[in-house]
């Protein structure tokens, strides 16, 4: 029934949730270790590295044509490389703290991207949970202000 808990789901909400912790804590440290896009420059390589025999492996040899990797190029410069060297900027600017506040709002935009952009409908009680995360950010993120990160 809809009224009845998934603890399986809790467990993978804490999992994700020490995992973004984890992220965030992570990403600051490299922030500070290493200039510019080093770092990310870094962890890209070693996720290439460990991804790709994975991927060969389920997809074969035609994973490795010319124009796959141009297209997979592009998809990891889109959605990696540059979102994470943006957070990387603003990781060392902003403390930690409202970094992670900031990264809770990304579910509203996500949902506003899908209702604009593949005319995804969300129910009234996802749009109220949406603002509830999104009001719950603003009023920690004017809470934190002046507090160390």
């Amino acid at each position: 029934s809809a009224s009845r808990i998934s603890w399986v789901g809790i467990g993978f909400a804490l999992i994700a949730a020490v995992c973004w912790a984890g992220y965030i804590l992570l990403a600051a440290a490299a922030g500070r270790r290493f200039p510019g896009a080093t770092g990310l420059s870094f962890a890209m390589i070693v996720s290439v590295l460990l991804a790709a025999p994975a991927g060969i492996a389920a997809g074969g040899a035609d994973l490795l044509r010319p124009e796959v990797l141009l297209i997979g190029l592009g998809v990891g410069l889109l959605s990696s490389v540059i979102p994470y060297s943006i957070e990387m900027e603003a990781l060392r600017r902003m403390p930690k703290r409202v970094f992670g506040i900031l990264m809770s709002l990304e579910p509203a935009v996500a949902a506003l991207v899908g209702l604009v952009v593949l005319g995804e409908v969300l129910q009234a009680r996802e749009w109220a949970a949406i603002g509830c995360v999104v009001i719950a950010s603003v009023g920690a993120t004017r809470a934190s202000r002046g507090a160390p990160g």
